[in-house]
């Protein structure tokens, strides 16, 4: 092992050995996780697997020591590591999450790396010598004073991984470190993992829907039940083909293991559309243009996918597009039908007009959530509709049972799993009826299921005149929905418009 590398000196891996463990939080009848036997050695490499809300966040948190204390929720059984308990493990255990924004903490690439080190009472000049081979190990060959603003997607979650490997823990957790980069992205997150496992004998322990990303760099896959302990365990070519269409159906995308993907009806549409654009250029902020030229123009019954790589402009697009976002020049126009005696353009609509025209999901289920249970952030759109409650709990009971979250209907939304809350964000737009959906990452976390599931939904809304705007890295969701294809390219480049499908 090279002598300047990140983990050399005394990294070793660390054990977990858990014993009837589980976990339920405040306010939840059914548990996250219950009955769990589970023990990994030092040094083993794991996939975890599972079906959407089978608790395989619940489990890597609480392994890394932020689940919480009993006034967060309730315990059962035994959970250690190297024979402690997790809170006692302070720089031993490393956690990835699936955010990069989420994770990016200061304003600099090196003093980013550093925080970790420096919280932990490393010597300075040690820091300093972690932090440049930490983002070597990962290849994010950057000046330390390089903004991190400036970043992609995918070097946000290399940069995030440096500041891990930083600490040299003897646990690395990842938590779907690619659920939320475009295909260059998650390459670039796969290959620094590969480099950091070659020289390292950290124990290493990664969740992911997609087997296939990861599948080589382990030598063990571990698949949490939904009801309780593991449903499968041991070395990946085993479990895959002894269990592989089991666990297709229970929600995990096996490779090798055809999925029948949902189809919908195409027809091309020749309506005014209900919203077009005019020499639209887009921005993040004042100083910041993203996008300039964009032409599109959307209508009733249609779906157009907005894609392109990570830092392009897809999200500051859409929430353009839904009127929530100034543009920096041209316009976004309503026809005269859809605005309906609003304004022509929706930036400039009241809140009540954007509510019955133009639902959005935000790329973070969680900044749209604001009720204390699931049931209720289900009715806030069509009670300030003034809806009779009949009508109300006639649509909220049908988005429970058709996304799969009639269980946890009296749970608070932010104790759900990442799935989870994606469903219920998607949830509380379809719950207003509006005549355009803007979707960002509508099916980012979910597992195959909920997946087919979330595209069937928007599939019937959209044959029945619905039309649907989606930013989404998700090929198969693109393939399945989409009418229409809008790739937006690095910002040296112009827009192009993918032939109609």
């Amino acid at each position: 092992m090279p002598p300047d590398t990140a983990l050399s000196g005394p990294v070793a891996g660390v054990s977990i050995d858990a014993n009837g463990w589980g976990w339920r939080h405040a306010g939840r009848r059914a548990w996250a996780v219950s009955n769990l036997d589970l023990r990994i050695e030092p040094g083993e490499r794991v996939l975890l697997l599972g079906a959407s809300g089978s608790g395989k966040s619940t489990l890597v948190h609480a392994l890394a020591g932020v689940l919480g204390g009993d006034e967060e929720g309730e315990h059962s059984g035994r959970l250690l590591i190297d024979g402690g308990e997790p809170g006692q493990a302070r720089g031993r255990v490393g956690l990835l999450l699936q955010d990069p924004d989420s994770q990016v903490i200061l304003a600099r690439v090196g003093d980013d790396v550093a925080f970790g080190c420096e919280n932990l009472g490393v010597p300075r000049a040690e820091i300093w010598r972690r932090v440049e081979a930490s983002l070597r190990m990962v290849g994010l060959n950057l000046p330390l004073n390089h903004p991190t603003s400036a970043l992609s997607g995918g070097q946000k979650q290399r940069l995030a991984l440096a500041g891990v490997l930083a600490m040299r823990p003897g646990l690395l957790l990842l938590d779907e470190p690619t659920a939320n980069l475009d295909p260059e992205g998650v390459q670039e997150v796969r290959d620094s993992v590969a480099r950091v496992l070659d020289q390292s004998e950290a124990t290493f322990l990664v969740i992911e829907h997609r087997v296939s990303i990861w599948q080589d760099l382990v030598n063990r896959v571990v698949v949490l039940d939904r009801n309780g302990g593991v449903l499968a365990d041991g070395p990946p070519g085993d479990v895959l083909a002894r269990q592989g269409e089991h666990l297709a159906e229970s929600g995990v995308w096996v490779p090798g293991v055809p999925h029948v993907l949902p189809d919908r009806r195409r027809t091309t549409s020749t309506s005014e559309p209900l919203l077009r654009t005019d020499s639209l250029a887009i921005a993040r902020s004042a100083e910041r243009v993203v996008a300039t030229g964009i032409e599109l123009q959307i209508r009733s019954g249609t779906a157009v996918a907005i894609t392109g790589p990570n830092g392009a402009g897809k999200s500051t697009l859409a929430l353009t597009l839904a009127g929530l976002l100034t543009p920096s020049s041209g316009r976004v126009v309503a026809s005269r039908e859809f605005a309906h005696h609003a304004a022509g353009d929706p930036i400039r609509w009241k809140s009540r007009d954007l509510l019955t025209r133009i639902g959005t999901v935000f790329q973070d289920p969680e900044h749209q959530l604001i009720a204390p249970t699931v049931r209720a952030e289900l009715a806030v759109g069509p009670r300030a509709l003034g809806l009779t409650d009949a009508v109300i709990t006639s649509r909220v009971d049908e988005l429970l049972g058709r996304l799969r979250l009639d269980h946890l209907a009296d749970a608070n939304p932010f104790t759900l799993s990442g799935g989870e809350k994606r469903r219920l964000s998607v949830g509380t737009v379809l719950a207003t009826q509006p005549g355009l959906l803007v979707l960002d990452e509508p099916t980012f976390g979910q597992d195959f299921r909920t997946w087919r599931e979330i595209v069937r939904l928007l599939g019937e809304l959209i044959d029945g005149g619905t039309a649907v705007v989606a930013v989404s890295h998700d090929a198969d969701f693109v393939a399945a929905l989409a009418d229409e294809e809008y790739r937006l390219p690095h910002v040296d480049r112009a827009p192009v418009k993918v032939a109609s499908r």
